[in-house]
């Protein structure tokens, strides 16, 4: 774990910098738009051949099977969350993101389930390495368009690579186990795209400049989740979403 928190810390120092020079809270600064639009070409391929719907499909997928799926990646990331909370300074929602995972990793079966929010009012809390650095002072950065993970800031980029390097999860469990830990966050990730195939597939296959329009929602809604606007899952942000819908 040690060496794993000095990598993170490593990656802080040397990025961070970077992302607190270029700030554009109120815009649109995307100096790297060459190559973003590459990625994002890439990214819509790779999103077009394994998870768009086919003709005659369904764009949007959400069984009990897809939920459960979902609900057990998300619960594999609040030890995650519960840190960044820490680090934040705000031991509230680490402390309902705590008792959240302990339900529904037990009663809720390895988080198949989730009794925690239906029957314990405990939604959880979204957070991140990202906002962690938002609330230390540090820029939002440069917009760039990460491979596979998508719409990203500098910030959220250095963010997303300290999560992974620090997830408790990872650091605890080993070998069998943490693979399939990460297995399943992954399938999480997929299963959320299925949830949320209509709106996704608008945005990639619907609109003039599926770059452009993916990228001013995204800013639009990070900076509205960091804004302080949104407490938990019942205001969670969706990088497609109208965020002057959320705050009606």
């Amino acid at each position: 774990m040690a060496r794993a928190l000095g990598g993170a810390a490593v990656v802080v120092l040397a990025l961070v910098g970077c992302a607190a020079q270029s700030e554009s809270p109120t815009g649109i600064n995307d100096p790297y738009e060459k190559t973003n639009r590459q990625v994002h070409a890439f990214n819509k391929g790779v999103d077009e051949a394994l998870f768009k719907a086919r003709p005659g499909q369904p764009r949007t997928v959400d069984n009990g099977f897809v939920r459960s799926v979902s609900n057990v990646g998300s619960n594999l990331g609040l030890p995650s969350k519960v840190v960044n909370s820490l680090l934040q300074g705000r031991p509230e929602p680490a402390v309902k993101n705590t008792f959240r995972f302990l339900i529904n990793s037990t009663i809720g079966v390895a988080g198949i389930f989730d009794p925690a929010g239906s029957s314990f009012a405990l939604p959880e809390t979204d957070t991140d390495f990202g906002e962690t650095l938002a609330v230390w002072g540090v820029g939002e950065g440069a917009y760039v368009e990460l491979p596979v993970f998508g719409p990203s800031t500098e910030r959220d980029a250095v963010g997303t690579v300290v999560d992974m390097a620090m997830n408790p999860v990872g650091q605890v469990l080993q070998g069998a186990d943490a693979t399939a830990a990460s297995s399943a966050r992954v399938a999480g990730k997929v299963a959320d795209r299925k949830i949320h195939g209509d709106v996704v597939e608008s945005i990639l296959y619907d609109s003039a400049d599926s770059y452009a329009q993916a990228r001013l929602l995204y800013l639009q809604n990070r900076r509205y989740q960091l804004s302080g606007q949104e407490y938990n899952d019942a205001q969670a942000w969706d990088p497609y979403a109208d965020p002057y819908q959320q705050q009606q």
